[in-house]
């Protein structure tokens, strides 16, 4: 079914009339917990709304462009069976062996059926699926962690979200391939998507998770995705989330990682394009000992605009959080960094560090930063950092001196700049292929140059330059 906001004056009014007229279809197959909680969230929304700019987190970022906007939303897929995903949409990553798993238009497809389970204990799958078959797993789950008292968007998601995917790694499973989550946008109508993704860690488990949002052609829509994962004691994840979207979408995005003792966890969200793109990243650590690298790189122009906040959560002692985010910003790009450590009471020894680090190639494009720590413990260590600021004249001084013109130096510089974030990618393929998008985004196109010297690796004889970077 399909209603859109033409027949109401606002995406608010829009979203409150949907739920009440299709109560059943949202629900579906909930037990009473999963009903109370998408209750909550609705009730949430009706109070809070979509965010404005008069909220502390949401005044760099202007959303009424895209909530004013005419949209389609479904309550059913919105593609045939038996479709090819292949012909609509293909990821190479050359020497990289994943577990792929695709969402598109914001519903889980697959030619193997809803769920998967492996021998080991493994579900990979659909979560309307799992809602069906292990109902009381997911309403132990869902919307415990995406908290949504204060974000319009988080509970409209954790009151709508009807599918999304689901993974459940149980104790002392390590999952050797990585599993990589595609999240595609293909449709001839702008449309309003919201998927809701959950996985749970058991102890003692490991995963490498790659999270993809793509979008194939230049359709407009808004995406609304709420991710949250559960990480048991002495369970260890390696996060990524790569955002290449058409500069007339909107993603909303937010990732909620909860942790308990000892629990390791390593994020690294990067983005190269796309209209308005916002990242919540909310890490909460619920036993002591645990540890958190949270990276992002965002690589804007135009008129892109990239929001990066960022919510630590330190409730217990002896927890170790460190932050890193860097932004390259071109013509009249906006930028938007918050960092935020909570350093509760009790949590003793605390060792949390912030830092984002800008370069805005323009004088028209703009960075708005502010990390910040509130702390309310007296044996931590703590520090938070920013800059913004152009390039390096002696730098460029340096690598003219040796011959290189004066655009690829500027490249040499950005691409040295971007590559601190890169480097903590730990699938070596994945990194690759990063390194080689990251280069081709910093030429402004995503094709091969012959001037150029940072040709990717899949060319055949790559030029290369003793350059001693230490001195950039």
């Amino acid at each position: 079914m399909m209603k859109t906001t033409t027949e109401m004056s606002s995406l608010k009014d829009t979203m409150l009339r949907l739920y009440e007229e299709h109560r059943s279809a949202i629900f579906g197959n909930d037990n009473d917990v999963m009903t109370g909680r998408r209750e909550s969230a609705m009730a949430s929304f009706r109070k809070t709304g979509f965010p404005h700019k008069k909220l502390e987190n949401w005044r760099n970022t202007d959303i009424s462009g895209i909530i004013d906007l005419p949209y389609h939303y479904y309550f059913r897929p919105t593609f045939k069976k038996g479709i090819d995903l292949k012909r609509i949409f293909q990821c190479n990553i050359p020497n990289l062996q994943t577990d792929m798993v695709s969402q598109l238009n914001g519903w889980y497809i697959s030619e193997n059926g809803p769920l998967k389970k492996e021998r080991n204990g493994v579900i990979v799958g659909s979560l309307e699926a799992v809602r069906r078959e292990f109902p009381d797993l997911i309403a132990k789950h869902y919307g415990r962690y995406a908290r949504d008292e204060k974000n319009g968007f988080v509970a409209l998601n954790n009151a709508f979200a009807q599918d999304g995917v689901f993974i459940l790694v149980p104790d002392n499973v390590k999952v050797t391939a990585p599993i990589q989550l595609v999240n595609i946008i293909h449709h001839d109508r702008n449309i309003f998507v919201q998927n809701h993704n959950l996985i749970i860690l058991g102890k003692n488990s490991s995963l490498q998770l790659v999270q993809c949002d793509d979008s194939i052609d230049q359709q407009r829509s808004l995406v609304n995705t709420v991710t949250e994962i559960f990480l048991d004691e002495n369970a260890s994840l390696d996060h990524y989330k790569l955002q290449n979207k058409n500069d007339q979408s909107a993603l909303i995005n937010a990732v909620f990682f909860h942790l308990e003792k000892d629990a390791t966890l390593s994020t690294n969200a990067i983005t190269l394009n796309g209209g308005l793109i916002r990242n919540d990243h909310d890490v909460k650590f619920a036993g002591e000992n645990g540890k958190a690298d949270i990276m992002g790189l965002y690589l804007v122009d135009k008129t892109q605009h990239a929001d990066n906040q960022v919510f630590v959560d330190h409730t217990v002692p002896n927890c170790h959080s460190n932050e890193l985010f860097k932004g390259i910003l071109d013509d009249s790009a906006r930028g938007v960094f918050n960092g935020h450590v909570l350093v509760r009471p009790g949590a003793q020894k605390t060792d949390a560090r912030q830092n984002n680090k800008n370069i805005l190639l323009t004088d028209k494009a703009v960075i708005n930063t502010k990390p910040f720590l509130e702390i309310y413990a007296d044996d931590v260590k703590c520090s938070h950092g920013a800059s913004i600021g152009q390039m390096d004249e002696e730098a460029m001084f340096y690598l003219r001196a040796r011959g290189i013109g004066v655009d690829n130096a500027r490249l040499l510089l950005m691409y040295a700049f971007a590559a601190e974030v890169i480097n903590y990618i730990k699938i070596e393929a994945l990194k690759t292929r990063v390194d080689d998008m990251v280069k081709k985004r910093l030429r402004g196109e995503l094709s091969i140059c012959d001037q150029c010297v940072l040709h990717c690796s899949t060319m055949e004889k790559p030029v290369q330059f003793d350059i001693d970077m230490s001195k950039i």
